[in-house]
């Protein structure tokens, strides 16, 4: 015999959106004691489509790696169905016209998320486990395999990865380049295993699909690409206009500083 509790319809009318989360809290007690925070993008088609008829492609293409870039906003809608990759794909191409080219690194993104789905098809849980062999010269047992509590509460010290974390909780978003830069340090500077970081990514990324996420952190350790990515901070001053080096306590000293070349030697065995 069924369960009557799972065949009940969910409550869709609420007087405002305070009733509504007290509500979902109540439905979902599990989730809302790993984290209470609700982030406030509306779901929904209608919502979407509005967000679609705001890209501008060419805009896009010339600033996606800056904090401040004209980025899409459209991955949670993606992550759920709501809107398909071939629905943005041809959206995009109409409203640049006689002009593809300036859709052309949009186009591209759209393009590895559907790699990253045909990979998860084709491998399944595969994607917890590397994909190759590792370029950083450290053995596994040089990672860690749990997230370090000050990395996950944004109490490292470093203003621009507490904020990451902040804000990963708080909103479940994250620019690109900022997962890109909190991935990077939790695997090379932190030695902790991609693993723990994806986990972490899951548990509050709206747009958190298992084939994106594991596969870009597969990137990142260097077990899913050629080498490892890593950053210094004058890339990071860069593409965040230094909005977080400029108040961070531990500018001109922090982890971050030095060439590339001088922060390989340091973080990897050639």
């Amino acid at each position: 015999m069924s369960d009557p509790q799972q065949n009940r319809s969910m409550r869709r009318d609420f007087v405002d959106r305070a009733e509504m989360l007290e509500y979902l809290q109540k439905e979902f007690p599990q989730s809302a004691a790993r984290d209470p925070h609700v982030a406030e993008q509306r779901g929904g088609h209608a919502a979407a489509q509005q967000v679609l008829a705001r890209i501008r492609a060419d805009d896009y293409g010339k600033s996606r790696n800056f904090l401040a870039g004209a980025v899409t906003y459209l991955s949670p809608y993606i992550r759920y169905g709501v809107l398909s990759l071939a629905e943005v794909r041809d959206a995009v191409l109409d409203r640049v016209g006689d002009h593809p080219q300036q859709a052309t690194t949009l186009i591209k993104e759209l393009g590895f998320r559907d790699f990253f789905q045909r990979v998860y098809a084709e491998i399944g849980d595969g994607i917890w486990h590397d994909r190759e062999e590792s370029k950083t010269g450290l053995p596994p047992d040089a990672y860690a395999a749990e997230l370090p509590a000050d990395i996950e509460n944004g109490e490292t010290g470093l203003a621009c990865i507490d904020a990451f974390s902040h804000q990963l909780r708080r909103t479940g978003y994250l620019h690109n380049h900022a997962r890109l830069w909190l991935a990077a340090y939790i695997v090379h500077w932190r030695r902790v295993r991609w693993q723990a970081g994806a986990r972490w990514f899951l548990t509050h990324l709206l747009d958190g699909d298992p084939a994106s996420n594991n596969l870009s952190w597969q990137w990142v350790a260097g077990v899913f690409s050629s080498k490892p990515y890593f950053f210094n901070r004058e890339n990071l001053e860069r593409f965040s206009d230094g909005v977080y080096c400029k108040t961070c306590p531990l500018y001109g000293r922090c982890d971050f500083e030095g060439s590339y070349e001088a922060l390989e030697a340091k973080l990897f065995i050639r």
